[in-house]
């Protein structure tokens, strides 16, 4: 009999001016490929926890007003991140070669834009004391989401 695993969920930040909950929409497919990622924690979780269909949290950072902006989905496998190649992209790595890549990346599919719900907002939950990204000192671009959390801000998101 085979066995199933439970959803898994995640939160991942991007730069509005650089991938929006908008933009990502707008997207053929409303799907955009999640490049950029240089923290070997991030690319891990990528490569190792997450799988087509996982729950994300699409949040805003590095802005005027950061949280969450949508929700989307995993909707693909785990591939080199081309940008790493390409010494004029701002995330190119020279240390990373094509036959050995050292920076991988996934798609994410927008399903819907929300409310924006505000960093001070998640932060005056004492449910969600214990997510990961809210965590002091954390500056992770992606992030594992608990299940109990994620039914707190799908409740919260209405």
């Amino acid at each position: 009999m085979p066995t199933t695993t439970a959803a898994s969920y995640w939160l991942m930040k991007s730069e509005p001016d650089e991938v929006s909950i908008d933009d990502a929409l707008a997207a053929p497919d409303a799907t955009v490929a999640w490049t950029g990622v240089r923290n070997f924690q991030a690319r891990n979780f990528m490569r190792d926890g997450m799988k087509v269909g996982d729950g994300v949290l699409f949040y805003h950072s590095s802005c005027p007003q950061p949280g969450i902006a949508g929700i989307a989905r995993v909707a693909s496998g785990v591939k080199p991140d081309p940008t790493q190649f390409d010494a004029r992209s701002p995330y190119y790595d020279a240390k990373s070669k094509p036959d050995d890549p050292r920076w991988l990346l996934l798609d994410v599919q927008a399903l819907r834009k929300t409310r924006l719900l505000a960093l001070p907002e998640l932060r005056d939950r004492p449910e969600l004391a214990e997510l990961v990204a809210l965590r002091k000192g954390n500056r992770l671009s992606i992030t594992p989401v608990e299940p109990a959390h994620w039914k707190v801000i799908e409740k919260m998101l209405g």
